[in-house]
């Protein structure tokens, strides 16, 4: 499950951001951290487009984290914070550590937090299996103090911190005269209180004695012990016991899987690790971050239930002009001023829409109504996306509160609003080096209208030359965009903002004939045009510089006849 109350919202305007994305999602972010004291970020799907960038660096303000896709990541779940530890523990203790947790994996983690390998019940349940091998504790290179925690004894003489790694282990069950023919240098030897078997194992230079039953080791044993190098342990446990449990003191290490582990990244979707843990056997699978250090373990279980980012949308509600993975995301709140969309929510949500020239009105009002003092950055930055989304109120989406609210905001910002556009839309008009790519997509949304797909672009500048070198560009251009999103459709607006009027592209078939249609362009006789003209796939519309109230509603009408 998600941990809700740390969980940061993120505030996100459309795809191909303009001005008023932007500048919203910043500015409402900041109302909503002084609103409720939590986390928004405001964040944007696309490149800063030059004339938003003008406004970000004018008003000195950084660009919001780019957000590619909204899906849920593991990072969005919560999951299980098992310890690492050391691969050096004991069997014994990645069991006891198991029990404890209720946990059936460990990872195994290095000092600086980095994934070594995994143990789990399954690993310790094969170790059983080689019992046959009576090397093992060796081959597994053994350290004394392990051997000295499972079987709960002591050390009489060696070193607990040096390593049991030559010689076999063995039971001295026998009379010391048999001993000689099987006891090995370096092995390590099970018995009891005899003295003359205690003695035998030294002398036939065995690594270890473990004396059982908590029985004593006499001076001569010790001082010999010491002379050949003999560690000597004493444990209360029975020598059955003792032979039992001595695996359980090997290393997990030595039984862990270090390679091929199946674990996953913090920003890995969840849809797509779902699948891949489905496929496999393991129930728990390791977590790291993007520096590759080990973060926690995740089992199906912690899909269960799972929910999406905490979302706000700004300045859309289109489902196709939303960010990546919208679809799984929980969105909290719309805020926004162009027509009803088709964006889907999960549960009621707060939605705001009104019949403005621009979102960041909208926000402007909520800082007044929630009487928050709007500073001198935010002011500027929620001013330029008026200006920017009215054409410095030319446009036919502004409106009277539009504009009022842009002329209250540039007095608090300090700046002249006429000056600052002319200034705000010459860097947005700077296409020199930009490819045909970048301007197409500058400012871009596409739509929906039953089975029909249709794209529009749009360029605005103060320069009609500008914009008349642009045209052979962007005719060739706008074919190739409606082939790559396999659009019915595709237009791009060249539009003069000092004349008010645009030249549209249109390209894909009966694009002509639709507008033609869309702006009733043929006269009564229907044998020629009135004042708009059309000229090899250019439409010109005097009068029409707002794709959002004056072209794409005529399109889709006309779509819809």
């Amino acid at each position: 499950m998600i941990n809700t109350e740390k969980q940061k919202t993120l505030v996100i305007g459309h795809r191909n951001p303009d001005t008023d994305s932007i500048c919203s999602a910043i500015c409402y972010a900041s109302l909503k951290r002084k609103l409720t004291g939590k986390d928004y970020e405001p964040c944007r799907a696309g490149n800063v487009n030059p004339e938003t960038q003008f406004v970000l660096d004018f008003f000195q303000v950084e660009a919001p984290r780019l957000v590619e896709s909204v899906k849920t990541q593991v990072k969005d779940i919560e999951i299980r914070k098992t310890k690492g530890v050391d691969r050096g523990i004991s069997l014994k203790t990645a069991w006891s550590l198991m029990q404890e947790n209720n946990v059936v994996t460990i990872p195994c983690v290095t000092e600086e937090g980095v994934l070594e390998g995994v143990i789990t019940i399954g690993d310790i349940t094969k170790s059983y299996m080689n019992l046959y091998d009576s090397s093992i504790i060796s081959k597994a290179n053994t350290k004394y103090s392990n051997i000295l925690d499972t079987l709960e004894g002591s050390i009489v003489v060696g070193d607990a911190d040096a390593y049991f790694d030559k010689g076999k282990v063995l039971i001295a069950a026998a009379n010391p005269d048999l001993m000689e023919n099987y006891i090995e240098k370096h092995d390590l030897v099970i018995l009891g209180n005899r003295y003359e078997s205690q003695l035998c194992a030294i002398e036939m230079e065995a690594g270890c004695i473990i004396v059982c039953e908590g029985a004593g080791v006499s001076l001569t044993i010790r001082k010999l012990a010491q002379e050949r190098g003999c560690t000597v342990i004493t444990t209360p446990y029975d020598t059955y016991t003792t032979a039992r449990l001595i695996n359980q003191s090997m290393p997990i290490s030595y039984f862990m899987t270090m390679e091929n582990i199946i674990g996953f990244s913090d920003e890995d979707p969840i849809d797509d690790i779902r699948d891949i843990m489905a496929n496999k056997r393991h129930r728990d699978f390791p977590i790291l971050d993007s520096d590759g250090k080990y973060l926690g373990m995740i089992s199906r279980r912690n899909l269960l239930g799972a929910k999406g980012k905490h979302i706000i949308l700004v300045d859309h509600n289109e489902r196709t002009q939303a960010v990546e993975g919208i679809e799984t995301a929980d969105i909290r709140e719309i805020i926004d001023h162009h027509r009803l969309g088709t964006v889907q929510t999960m549960s009621p949500v707060f939605f705001r829409n009104q019949p403005l020239g621009c979102t960041a009105t909208i926000i402007y009002q909520m800082y007044q109504e929630n009487n928050v003092e709007i500073d001198k950055t935010t002011a500027g930055l929620l001013c330029s996306a008026i200006i920017s989304d009215t054409l410095l109120f030319r446009s036919p989406t502004c409106t009277a509160v539009d504009k009022e609210a842009a002329l209250a905001l540039a007095e608090i910002a300090g700046i002249h609003a006429e000056e600052y556009a002319k200034k705000m839309f010459a860097a947005g008009s700077n296409l020199k080096g930009k490819s045909d790519e970048d301007i197409f997509y500058q400012d871009f949304k596409r739509f929906t209208v039953g089975n029909s797909v249709f794209g529009i672009g749009q360029i605005t500048s103060l320069d009609s030359e500008e914009l008349e070198n642009l045209r052979p560009r962007m005719l060739a251009y706008t074919e190739k965009a409606r082939e790559q999103h396999d659009a019915d459709m595709m237009f791009f607006m060249l539009t003069n903002i000092l004349t008010e009027s645009t030249d549209l592209i249109c390209v894909g078939q009966g694009a002509e004939q639709l507008v033609s249609a869309a702006f009733h362009m043929a006269d009564e006789d229907g044998s020629g045009k009135d004042e708009m003209e059309e000229i090899d796939g250019i439409v010109s519309l005097p009068g029409v510089v707002s794709r959002k109230k004056q072209l794409a509603p005529q399109i889709m009408m006309a779509l819809q006849q």
